[in-house]
């Protein structure tokens, strides 16, 4: 049985901003992770103006516990410096990391930064969450493919930094053939820049892909009904083509189909 699917797809070269691949980019979809890519950018602003916020000591029980992604909530250290738990968002996605961070920026900052870069309607509504009531934002933030590109387009260079070693490449990046946990440096003439969001019918990955020197910055978004298997197959497909169309191997009616 064939699932559901809604994309918002995205992939432009990243200086000219030709369009390599593209599929309904201004839709708003559910983005789960994602969106914690407006407090790491609100971080590296703050960190331009004042470097030593960096080295300010945040403690883990300042907020509840929270569960799933990241690795604090499994370490013994009791207080991490601000730019270490910006670093365990971007390796790690981590939630405890996020929580601790919007505890001490506020949200609604962060969420003023959202406004002011994406202006596709792309934002943060929510800390994270073990439990979603009715009272709740239902999601942790939504986005879509346009405003996501437009932002790997010209990058903070800071908020790249604390990407670098993001250890999902399940989704786009799967195709890439990069160790998940050692891909800072090049390998092999290629490096991406990336931040992915799964939650339960959500799959979407938004980065910069640089192959030889060519960049990309793309997003690839679904919703999606039923079975993951195959939207992270067409997920990886993708990622091939958007390798394709970095090395001039791209034809435009070559996509996957939904």
């Amino acid at each position: 049985m064939s699932s559901r699917t809604d994309w918002s797809i995205l992939a432009v070269e990243a200086g000219s901003g030709e369009v390599l691949i593209e599929s309904d980019p201004d839709l708003l979809l559910p983005t789960a992770s994602v969106g914690k890519l407006f407090l790491l950018h609100h971080l590296a602003e703050l960190l331009d103006a004042d470097p030593s916020l960096g080295q300010l000591m945040l403690r883990k029980d300042s907020v509840d516990p929270v569960a799933d992604s990241g690795l604090w909530q499994h370490l013994d250290a009791p207080a991490l410096t601000l730019t270490d738990c910006a670093r365990l968002v971007g390796a790690v996605s981590d939630n405890l990391a996020t929580n601790v961070l919007l505890g001490h920026v506020g949200l609604a900052p962060v969420q003023a930064v959202a406004s002011r870069l994406a202006p596709g309607g792309s934002m943060l509504n929510d800390s994270v969450r073990d439990v979603r009531t009715p009272d709740d934002p239902p999601t942790l933030s939504v986005g879509c493919a346009a405003d996501w590109v437009s932002y790997f387009r010209t990058p903070h260079p800071t908020v790249l930094s604390w990407l670098a070693p993001s250890a999902d490449l399940s989704m786009v990046s799967s195709a890439f053939g990069l160790d998940p946990l050692a891909h800072t440096n090049p390998d092999n003439g290629l490096q991406v820049w990336s931040k992915t969001g799964t939650d339960d019918g959500v799959r979407a990955e938004v980065g910069l892909l640089d192959v030889a020197g060519r960049r990309a910055a793309y997003a690839v978004i679904c919703r999606f009904e039923g079975e993951v298997v195959p939207v992270l197959g067409q997920m990886r497909a993708y990622g091939t083509l958007l390798l394709d169309a970095l090395q001039d191997g791209y034809h435009p009616d070559s996509g996957p189909a939904q």
